[in-house]
């Protein structure tokens, strides 16, 4: 019998050998974490559609994000849940100086200065429609110049309040460009834009309009959104961002988007983000709750496999829990 020359499983025969030859590796580094903030005080309101993920008021949320901070995250998104009576047309009230995201990041950045703080830039929590522009009703139709204009005044809100970084979630035609001009030309030149580059219209995204009150009104968002069977598409739309701007290029959904994330980490000199979103954090949880996969070792394939494909930072409502995990298992990664 002929024995094999190179025998593989020598290198698989441990826990000491597979670390030591791991080719992909998570840090808390790598993660940043979605936060929700809605109005009213002392609110901790859990999500039902995402089972332990939660809606804070401002007062509240300062512990949730110590903990993170303890734990070594350095980076957070902020996602702002508004009253109905805030909501129209216009997104006027997404520029206010004195909205709750405007708010938020006052606060956050007093209390964590060295916290990486984002913020999501899109109308739909501000809209009457649920759309992430503004709406001509007669043709039900996103607008895209003037919901661009209304995008700009938002994000300069941010970064006065003290944001370091915006993430344009909107996928409207040009904003990139339009947000940089303006940070250029108002002092803002430092400030960093996670563009939402490739952005599709998937299904995965139910439990975050749940947790914001922001599906749509009528109608879908396929108009603006990427369609799922385009790949090609996605390439050619980072390559704009890049070229308008951005300083990082983001593909969300992420598990079913996995070559485009690999397409883009090959195309572009940029980093990479992957945002693993709200349907894919329930179908964990909810098959995890049923006993029919593990929590923990399902959230650390579906999140190495990010990181495998090229990512190099990794949106997730897992954050605090693979942060956990990840020091108990890993102390001194």
């Amino acid at each position: 019998m002929a024995f094999p020359n190179q025998r593989k499983r020598i290198n698989r025969a441990s826990h000491a050998i597979r670390n030591l030859v791991a080719e992909t590796t998570l840090h808390p580094h790598d993660f940043v974490a979605p936060i929700f903030i809605q109005g009213g005080t002392d609110i901790k309101s859990e999500i039902p559609s995402m089972p332990g993920y939660f809606r804070y008021s401002l007062d509240r949320v300062m512990t949730e994000i110590q903990e993170l901070v303890a734990l070594g995250i350095q980076s957070v998104l902020l996602f702002i849940k508004e009253d109905d009576d805030k909501k129209d047309n216009t997104g006027a009230y997404a520029a206010n100086p004195n909205g709750l995201m405007q708010q938020a990041i006052r606060a956050i950045k007093a209390q964590f200065p060295e916290l990486l703080v984002m913020t999501d830039v899109a109308l739909d929590p501000y809209s009457s429609y649920g759309h992430d522009g503004i709406v001509d009703i007669e043709k039900e139709e996103i607008v895209n110049d003037a919901s661009v204009k209304a995008l700009v005044k938002m994000a300069l809100s941010h970064v006065e309040a003290g944001a370091d970084w915006v993430a344009p979630s909107d996928m409207m035609d040009g904003r990139i460009g339009a947000i940089r001009d303006a940070f250029n030309t108002n002092g803002y030149a430092h400030k960093g834009i996670l563009a939402f580059s490739a952005k599709y219209a998937s299904a995965l995204y139910g439990p975050f309009r749940d947790a914001l009150d922001s599906a749509p009104g009528f109608g879908n968002k396929k108009t603006y959104q990427m369609d799922p069977r385009n790949r090609k598409e996605g390439i050619n739309e980072a390559y704009l961002d890049e070229g308008e701007g951005a300083d990082m290029l983001m593909v969300k959904p992420g598990s079913f988007y996995l070559d485009v994330v690999r397409d883009l980490s090959e195309a572009s000199n940029l980093p990479i983000a992957v945002y693993q979103v709200s349907g894919e954090y329930a179908m964990i949880k909810a098959a995890s709750e049923k006993g029919w996969l593990n929590e923990q070792d399902i959230m650390m394939e579906s999140l190495i496999a990010f990181k495998r494909a090229g990512a190099k930072i990794i949106l997730t409502y897992f954050a605090k829990e693979v942060t956990k995990h990840l020091i108990k298992n890993y102390p001194n990664s």
